[in-house]
C-alpha cells in the first residue's frame, strides 16, 4: 500500500541526516506482519530471493528492456556510477559509522550504506539517477510491526527528471504491485515453514 511521506519523514532514520539533497519519490508498506525483532528476517527475505526472475512477465519485459536500453544509450557505464560521477554517501556518515560493516549486499545496481537494527540502505548511480532504497521495520498503529520501503533519488539533470517521469506510470502500474505481492508471497512462506 502506498503511504504519505509523512511515514518515512515523522521517523528518526540515520537517512534523513545524509540525504538533504534527494527526493522523496516513495514510500509504501510492506505486507509483512511481525513482531518487534523480526527486522533481521525481513532482511534475509530481501537477500535471499531474487524478486525480477520470480516476477510476472510484464515486470521481467520492463527490467530487460530497462537494462537493453541503458547499454545502449550508455546509462550504466562505470563513469557514471558510485565513486565516478557521483561520491557514495558512505562518505556522509558520521567517521563512526563509515568504519562499521555495512551489513548485506542485495547486488548490482545497488550498494549497501548500511544497517542498524531497524533500517537498511543501499544506494546506486547512473547516468540519470543517483537512487537510494530504504527499508525500515515500523509499528503498524494495531500493536504489531510491519517492514517499510522508501525510495529517494536526485536527478542528474533535466535528462534524469524526464527519465523519471518517464518511468513512473511503469513502476505504479507493474513494478511495484507486483513487487508488493512477491513480498506477500514469501513472508508467508517463511511464516509457516518448519525451523
Amino acid at each position: 500500500m502506498k503511504l504519505p511521506r509523512t511515514a518515512h519523514t515523522s521517523h528518526d532514520w540515520l537517512l534523513h541526516d545524509i540525504t538533504h539533497d534527494f527526493a522523496l519519490e516513495d514510500v509504501w508498506a510492506l505486507p509483512t506482519p511481525g513482531g518487534p525483532d523480526d527486522f533481521p528476517r525481513l532482511l534475509s527475505t530481501f537477500f535471499e530471493r531474487d524478486f525480477v526472475s520470480q516476477a510476472n512477465l510484464p515486470t521481467r519485459f520492463l527490467w530487460a528492456a530497462r537494462w537493453k536500453l541503458g547499454a545502449l544509450l550508455g546509462w550504466d557505464k562505470e563513469k557514471d556510477g558510485l565513486g565516478t560521477r557521483v561520491r557514495t554517501l558512505r562518505d556522509r556518515l558520521p567517521a563512526e559509522l563509515r568504519d562499521l560493516s555495512v551489513g548485506p549486499e542485495v547486488g548490482p545496481p545497488f550498494s549497501t550504506l548500511y544497517t542498524r537494527e531497524n533500517e537498511w540502505a543501499a544506494e546506486m548511480a547512473n547516468r540519470t539517477v543517483h537512487g537510494i532504497l530504504h527499508l525500515s521495520w515500523v509499528p503498524d498503529g494495531r500493536g504489531g510491526y510491519r517492514g517499510q520501503m522508501a525510495v529517494l533519488v536526485r536527478p542528474n539533470g533535466r535528462w534524469g527528471s524526464a527519465y523519471m517521469a518517464a518511468i513512473k506510470p511503469f513502476r505504479y502500474l507493474i513494478v511495484y504491485p507486483q513487487l508488493l505481492r512477491w513480498w506477500e508471497r514469501h513472508w508467508d512462506r517463511r511464516a509457516t515453514t518448519p525451523a
